[in-house]
């Protein structure tokens, strides 16, 4: 994480100066400027056209998942264009261009790995009347407190 924020100002000023020898200072100021106001319009188009979509997919009863994760790589995408640079440009355009977009998604999607700490304990062979079967795994996470509990009929409980 440190190296990301050393990192990307470095690569950052390395581009200005490359592209400023290139063309000039003022143009390559003016460069940015003008990538920050296209980004920003494409941003508001493009979130617009998500919203709707998710609109349409909850009223039709779907699951938005998918619009929703566009919806962060819009956010993603137009916080990139907000700050200066070429290669963070770059990075947000490519989060508002929906082919892209959805290509990095289906990337991500496919190569996430999530795991859980919660279990349950109804897999199969679970036994309602039994509860959730017990392991004897020491908790990854020192706050978590491991407990059992058993329901009761509430009638025997009622104070008198």
């Amino acid at each position: 994480m440190v190296a990301l924020f050393i990192g990307v100002p470095l690569i950052e000023i390395y581009l200005f100066i490359q592209v400023g020898g290139l063309i000039g200072a003022l143009p390559t100021v003016l460069l940015v400027i003008i990538t920050a106001f296209l980004g920003v319009s494409m941003l508001r188009a493009q979130g617009f056209q998500t919203m709707a979509k998710f609109q349409q997919e909850v009223s039709t009863g779907q699951l938005p998942a998918n619009t929703m994760l566009e919806g962060v790589a819009l956010i993603f995408g137009g916080a990139l264009l907000l700050t200066p640079g070429f290669m963070t440009d770059t990075i947000g355009f490519l989060c508002l261009i929906p082919f892209t977009r959805q290509t990095i998604i289906a990337w991500l999607i496919k190569n996430m790995n999530v795991t859980t700490r919660f279990s349950t304990g109804m897999g199969p062979g679970f036994d309602p009347r039994q509860g959730p079967r017990h392991s004897h795994r020491t908790p990854h996470d020192p706050n978590v407190i491991e407990g059992e509990f058993k329901e009761t009929d509430q009638e025997n409980h009622k104070l008198k």
